[in-house]
């Protein structure tokens, strides 16, 4: 690549790095929070003895998972305005990515509750806690450790995902490459660099869950 390549690439650093920290990371983080609520009500939902309950739940996952998540995106940001409910674009963005991450961290979260032996839940009986607190206080904290590992792939693969929320004005980090590569007209250099921010984000984290799963790994029965 010529240097003028080269220096468009290093001038264009800060503006993506900038819009990563103030776009991709906080989009990711609270739509991550708002999606993990979601999903463990989901997840109970699914585990209910309630016919009607369980069947919610599972319409709703079935509905996320087979349907791709840029769609949903649509129909939140394009397609709500024909019906009279306008929402900006950043609001847009989490409840797209929310709803998303609530209908596949759900079935996560349902199959690590399942993992926990029965006998734990007998156990919390057998000392006088009611099935609530038996969830809250025994099995819960169990099936957190066992859903780390897939809960931090769902989140790497979110951050990478936010890149979609660009199609609807957010300014994140793909949001600066695109801006910066219509202007200058190197689609190609800033795309990768681009794509390689976002590689170095995801290798930090993947790290980060590397770390948190041998600390938790001793607290997991094998």
């Amino acid at each position: 690549m010529p240097p003028s390549t080269w220096q468009l690439m290093l001038d264009s650093l800060w503006p993506m790095l900038s819009g990563a920290i103030k776009g991709t990371i906080p989009l990711a983080l609270s739509s991550f929070a708002i999606g993990l609520v979601l999903a463990l009500l989901l997840a109970l939902m699914r585990l209910s003895r309630r016919r009607w309950l369980s069947s919610i739940a599972r319409v709703y996952i079935s509905l996320v998972r087979g349907t791709p998540l840029l769609v949903q995106l649509f129909v939140i940001f394009y397609g709500l305005p024909s019906l009279g409910v306008v929402i900006d674009p950043w609001p847009s963005a989490i409840i797209a990515f929310s709803i998303n991450v609530g209908g596949y961290a759900a079935e996560v979260i349902r199959a690590a509750i399942l993992s926990v032996p029965k006998g734990q839940w007998e156990a919390a009986y057998m000392v006088g806690m009611s099935h609530q607190r038996a969830l809250t206080r025994i099995i819960l904290p169990q099936a957190a450790r066992v859903s780390v590992p897939p809960l931090s792939n769902t989140f790497i693969s979110l951050v990478k995902d936010t890149s979609l929320a660009s199609l609807i004005l957010v300014t994140e980090l793909f949001r600066e490459a695109q801006q910066v590569a219509a202007f200058s007209g190197q689609f190609m250099a800033l795309y990768l660099e681009a794509a390689l921010l976002y590689w170095v984000i995801c290798l930090v984290l993947s790290s980060g869950q590397g770390v948190l799963e041998k600390r938790l790994d001793r607290y997991v029965a094998h």
